[in-house]
């Protein structure tokens, strides 16, 4: 089974609108550096999982769709570019310290649901997103947190 997953992006770095305006309505997922975000798309992230694309940092915090994986993990060699944000000295191509994924768009939510929404929504108080001091940039997302979101706005 496909696994469902929560990726957040502050809109300023890269907003839905880009990934829906990128070639093939497709980017690649570079800049992950926390080990835990890390381990979650080098071990489990794989090709058709399904994907809740979220603005950080917006003003409200938001879902703005779903977007799918699209290939396998790969090494970031954004870490390799010293002219990269993301550079990390300590990550070559023979030793990669970094992964990302590609996604690409598959459909808006209209509106966006929002994290006040979510909050008010008592089946999602478990969910990862919803919890105090979670600010991992990828987080997994059950099977029944993706139908209740879905349920929000079924269109």
């Amino acid at each position: 089974m496909a696994g469902i997953w929560l990726l957040k992006s502050e809109p300023s770095v890269f907003s839905w609108q880009d990934l829906k305006a990128a070639p093939q309505q497709t980017t690649c997922w570079e800049g992950v550096r926390n080990y835990q975000a890390r381990n979650f798309i080098r071990d489990h992230m794989r090709v058709g999982d399904r994907v809740l694309f979220y603005h950080s940092n917006a003003k409200p915090p938001a879902i703005m769709g779903i977007a799918e994986v699209v290939t396998p993990p790969y090494p970031d060699h954004f870490a390799w570019n010293p002219e990269s944000p993301y550079f990390d000295p300590k990550s070559t191509p023979g030793h990669a310290r970094w992964f990302m994924v590609d996604i690409q768009y598959r459909r808006d939510f209209v509106p966006p649901i929002t994290l006040p929404e979510l909050r008010q929504v008592s089946a999602l108080e478990g969910m990862l997103l919803l919890q105090r001091g979670c600010r991992l940039s990828v987080q997994p997302v059950t099977e029944s947190e993706w139908q209740i979101i879905l349920s929000l706005r079924s269109s």
